[in-house]
């Protein structure tokens, strides 16, 4: 528990910006962009176990790869919590807060084999995809093309690397058991 005697703002509140987007339609966004934010932290945290576990014939691509995709996952997420202040809101920032808020859930603790993580990773990486997407759509008829346009970066970032990820996932790779 914190020692700190008063807090400057709650978390899950949203207060006037800079930035002059009005602060309900601020406050649908830091609600999207805080779910992003901890559904990217909780694929950062997989992707990144992941990278520290995998072993077999293609383990030093892979290890590159997801070495790679977790440091692209950790820009994009300080990149959201940055949008997320910039509009007056609170980042979700623990591990509690990012579980509660996030739209996917890490595998746990256990280690798979590699193509089980990789189609793991795939899954989530979809579901973030499509709620980027769709968050994407709301800053923009919600006017924050701002948010929109980072979130285009984002995505296209998604994507990427889940169209690299179903290539390792071909039959003609990843020795299958």
């Amino acid at each position: 528990m914190s020692t700190q005697k008063t807090a400057r703002q709650r978390a899950d509140t949203v207060e006037e910006n800079a930035v002059r987007i009005d602060t309900e339609k601020a406050e649908q966004i830091v609600d999207a962009l805080n779910r992003d934010l901890a559904s990217t932290y909780v694929l950062y945290h997989q992707v990144r176990k992941h990278h520290w576990n995998v072993e077999g014939a293609e383990s030093g691509d892979l290890h590159d790869f997801l070495d790679d995709a977790a440091g692209t996952l950790e820009d994009h997420a300080d990149a959201i919590a940055e949008r997320a202040q910039a509009l007056g809101g609170v980042p979700v920032a623990g591990p509690a807060a990012q579980e509660e808020h996030a739209y996917v859930e890490f595998e746990g603790e256990d280690v798979y084999a590699i193509r089980d993580s990789l189609e793991a990773d795939l899954e989530a990486y979809g579901d973030v995809i499509e709620n980027v997407r769709e968050h994407v759509g709301l800053a923009t008829d919600l006017g924050d093309y701002a948010t929109a346009e980072l979130l285009r970066e984002v995505l296209e970032d998604l994507e990427d690397d889940a169209h690299d990820i179903d290539h390792y996932l071909e039959n003609d790779t990843l020795v299958q058991e």
